[in-house]
C-alpha cells in the first residue's frame, strides 16, 4: 500500500483534503513575458476533495496562478476570476491555502512532476525561427525556476484579488 501526503484545511465550507498526487495537479496556462506583458505567468489547478459536515465529498479543482517578472526577483500570487483557490474563504482560511502552497504544495512531488512533464513537452516542441527558440528558452528557465520556489518565496508573495488586477491595469 501506498501512502500519500495530504494536507487538510478546515473551512466553514467543510474539510479540503489535498493530496500529492501529479493528476491533482495542472498546468492550465504558462505566459512568458512579451512586450505588452512583462510577467512570466503560471496557471496551476489543484484538485481536492471537499468533505461536508463529516457526511458528504466532491471532487474539486480550484485554479491560482504565480507570476514573475523578468527577473525572478518578484513573486505574486494572483487568484482566477472564477475557480479560484482563495474564493469564499475567511482572511483565516485564506491565510491557510496560502501556508498550504508554501509548506507543502511547492515541495510535493507531484508538483515537481507536473513541471517536469511541461518542460519534456516544451524540449520536444519543434522550433522554426529564432523567436521559437527564444520563447522555449524562456519557457524552460521559468519552469525551472518553479522548481526552485521556496516557503519563504511563497509566504512574502502577495495575493492579489481579480478586482485589484483590473484596478492596477487601469480597466
Amino acid at each position: 500500500m501506498k501512502l500519500l501526503d495530504a494536507k487538510v484545511i478546515s473551512t466553514v465550507q467543510g474539510l479540503e483534503i489535498y493530496s500529492d498526487s501529479v493528476k491533482n495537479i495542472e498546468i492550465k496556462e504558462l505566459h512568458v513575458p512579451t512586450i505588452d506583458s512583462p510577467f512570466y505567468e503560471v496557471q496551476f489547478g489543484i484538485g481536492y476533495f471537499l468533505l461536508r459536515q463529516a457526511k458528504s465529498y466532491n471532487s474539486q479543482r480550484n485554479y491560482f496562478h504565480i507570476c514573475m517578472n523578468s527577473d525572478f526577483s518578484m513573486i505574486t500570487l494572483k487568484e482566477t476570476e472564477t475557480e479560484s483557490l482563495f474564493a469564499v474563504k475567511n482572511e483565516d482560511e485564506r491565510a491557510a491555502t496560502k501556508k498550504l502552497l508554501g509548506e507543502w504544495f511547492v515541495k510535493t512531488k507531484g508538483y515537481q512532476e507536473s513541471i517536469n512533464k511541461y518542460i519534456e513537452k516544451v524540449k520536444q516542441e519543434n522550433v522554426y525561427t529564432d523567436e521559437d527558440i527564444q520563447h522555449k528558452i524562456k519557457t524552460i528557465n521559468f519552469l525551472e525556476k518553479l522548481l526552485e520556489l521556496t516557503t519563504e518565496d511563497i509566504e512574502l508573495a502577495p495575493v492579489e484579488k481579480p478586482d485589484q488586477l483590473q484596478v492596477l491595469s487601469g480597466v
